[in-house]
């Protein structure tokens, strides 16, 4: 594809996102690039991206590999997604709409029912991973995408993982389904799904060990609230696949093309330019939603091996933190 390279709209530690248009069609489409020689975690996020095909899933365009600057460049071309985030959206609009939270949850559930179906895992879902268009909502970034028969090791978000994940047991379908659960209390709400953390280390500790779940709002409806409560079984086995989630009486108000009020959806091109939508697990560290990078040296990992060697537990440094 002849292209051309418009404004950056986001940066990671190894990669940035521009704006870019074909010179051909005109078209307009994200490019995610960075060095040749540092596109290791780029490269395998385009092999899983090239083999996906779904309109709730975020379209992928291509590769190519240009030299700019007398540098070699790899190139992950992908769909262009104006309104931004979920998050985004939801500091924007405002929380407690529940027919918000239906129509986004049924397309980000559709998104995870074909991920798993091709036997991907996503491990880092959460409302800064879902891009929102006129169509409504597609999952994206799949830095820390794996098959299922390729997880070497856990990772994700602390905020949004899965006991089995902090424990650095086996990540499965299943962990996405509680981070399902969460980024359904961070729409509700407009805040974390764990509002008492102070660090990672305690954090990672209290969802492994302490046998709690996050709180379900109070003011959803009862449908809602069992809908997350299926989604936050600690048991992974106990907790509902996406077939089955898309079958739940939660759902029985809407169909996968109902529109909601405009008031919901905001078209505006650049509002994505402040977001770290597009950085993968191995391009920066965060714990929590305050946007805090940590790196290998840092204190908060520091505890967490000190939690590990007081605890018995598994590496803890066997996760992939991610933004």
């Amino acid at each position: 594809m002849d292209w051309t390279r418009g404004h950056t709209i986001g940066r990671g530690s190894t990669a940035a996102v521009s704006v870019a248009m074909s010179r051909c069609s005109g078209e307009i489409f994200a490019v995610k690039s960075t060095e040749l020689s540092r596109s290791e975690f780029l490269q395998k996020e385009q092999k899983i991206l090239s083999t996906l095909n779904s309109p709730y899933i975020v379209g992928y365009k291509g590769y190519d590999v240009t030299r700019e600057n007398n540098k070699d460049m790899f190139n992950l071309m992908m769909e262009y997604m104006p309104d931004g985030t979920l998050t985004n959206q939801i500091r924007e609009q405002g929380t407690r709409n529940e027919q918000m939270i239906r129509y986004y949850t049924k397309q980000i559930v559709q998104g995870l029912d074909y991920l798993h179906s091709k036997g991907i895992l996503h491990r880092d879902i959460k409302g800064h991973n879902i891009l929102l268009c006129e169509t409504g909502a597609k999952i994206a970034d799949f830095g820390c995408a794996r098959s299922i028969d390729q997880v070497k090791w856990n990772g994700g978000t602390p905020m949004f993982m899965a006991p089995e994940v902090a424990r650095g047991e086996e990540q499965g379908f299943a962990a996405d389904i509680w981070a399902l659960g969460c980024t359904i209390i961070e729409m509700a709400t407009g805040a974390s799904p764990w509002t008492d953390s102070t660090n990672p280390a305690s954090l990672l500790y209290h969802i492994a060990f302490s046998g709690q779940k996050p709180e379900i709002p109070g003011f959803l409806s009862s449908q809602a609230r069992d809908f997350v409560s299926k989604c936050l079984r600690r048991d992974p086995k106990q907790r509902w696949s996406a077939k089955q989630l898309f079958k739940h009486p939660f759902f029985e108000e809407s169909n996968s093309y109902d529109k909601i009020n405009e008031e919901f959806i905001t078209s505006s091109p650049t509002s994505i330019l402040d977001q770290g939508i597009w950085s993968s697990a191995e391009e920066s560290e965060t714990v929590d939603d305050s946007r805090q990078t940590i790196s290998s040296m840092d204190s908060p990992l520091q505890r967490l091996r000190e939690l590990e060697m007081q605890s018995g537990k598994p590496d803890w440094l066997q996760l992939e933190i991610t933004v």
